[in-house]
Formats: C-alpha cells, sequence, structure tokens
C-alpha cells in the first residue's frame, strides 16, 4: 500500500513542469485574448541557477513581441533577482553572451525596462558598476516587483526550475 502510494504521488509531480511552463504562457495568452490593454506586463525571473536566465529571455522576447503586436503602447518590465541575474555581469560577458544579447534587444529593440537587484549584487559582491549600462539596478528587487504591481501592472513570474 505505502509502495502504491509513493508511486502515485511521484506520478503525480511529474506533470507539473508542463504546468509551471503553461501557467506563465497561459497568462500571456490571456491578455492578448482581453479587449483592453493591462496597465503594463512585469516578467518576474527569480531563479537560484545562474546558468538559466537564457532560458527564461527565450520564453521572453516572443512574449513581449506578440504583447506589443497585440498592444503597440504597452509598458513592459523585466526583474531578475535570483542567482540568474549574474550572468548579465560584465564579467561574465563571454560566458553568457546569449543572455546578454538577449537582454540589450529587450532593451534597445523591444523597449523594456530591466531590473535587477542591488541589495542581492551588494550580499555577494558585486557592485552595481559591474552591470552593464543597458541594465538598470534597482535597490531591490523584491521592491521594484511591488513597485510595479502597485501601479497596476499584471505580474508574470516564470518558475523555470519546475521545468
Amino acid at each position: 500500500m505505502i509502495r502504491w502510494l509513493l508511486v502515485a504521488c511521484l506520478s503525480l509531480l511529474s506533470p507539473l513542469p508542463a504546468v509551471a511552463e503553461d501557467l506563465a504562457d497561459a497568462r500571456v495568452q490571456m491578455l492578448l485574448a482581453a479587449q483592453e490593454a493591462p496597465d503594463g506586463v512585469l516578467f518576474e525571473v527569480v531563479e537560484a541557477d545562474e546558468d538559466v536566465l537564457d532560458e527564461a529571455l527565450e520564453r521572453i522576447i516572443p512574449w513581449v513581441e506578440a504583447l506589443r503586436r497585440r498592444f503597440p503602447g504597452l509598458e513592459i518590465a523585466v526583474v531578475s533577482h535570483g542567482q540568474e541575474m549574474f550572468s548579465l555581469t560584465r564579467d561574465n560577458l563571454d560566458f553568457y553572451p546569449d543572455a546578454h544579447r538577449m537582454t540589450r534587444e529587450l532593451v534597445e529593440r523591444h523597449h523594456v525596462s530591466f531590473h535587477v537587484c542591488g541589495a542581492f549584487a551588494a550580499m555577494n559582491g558585486v557592485e552595481p558598476e559591474e552591470f552593464p549600462a543597458y541594465v538598470d539596478v534597482a535597490a531591490s528587487g523584491p521592491a521594484q516587483v511591488n513597485d510595479y504591481v502597485a501601479i497596476g501592472f499584471t505580474r508574470i513570474t516564470l518558475d523555470l526550475e519546475e521545468e
């Protein structure tokens, strides 16, 4: 009986990665189907792995493009405030060129505000100047998220570790 319960519980966990991925996409699809534009959209990334920002940005960019086609003047922001944000330091340009390229594309081509957490950077010995100019170092990532939510932005949190 215990063995059956364990197998049943484990089998329930296996679909969770697809659900986590679909949740963020479903939120974007709901926004795209809406009659009116939201006040703004915030994509939040907070992961424990420096290597996953590329994956997050590969998802965010098509969503930004679709949202902007549907609502041309829509304000969009990204707040990265986990370990993944360190892939964007100047020292990591050669290690994570795609993360830098995609972040720069979001900021310069798509006019997305891109923030990282200055408090978390400081706790890890990283100074604001270690990030390139196209990355805004906010005093606090969680506070930046709260500020966007307070002005009506729709928050979409990516959960890459579950995938």
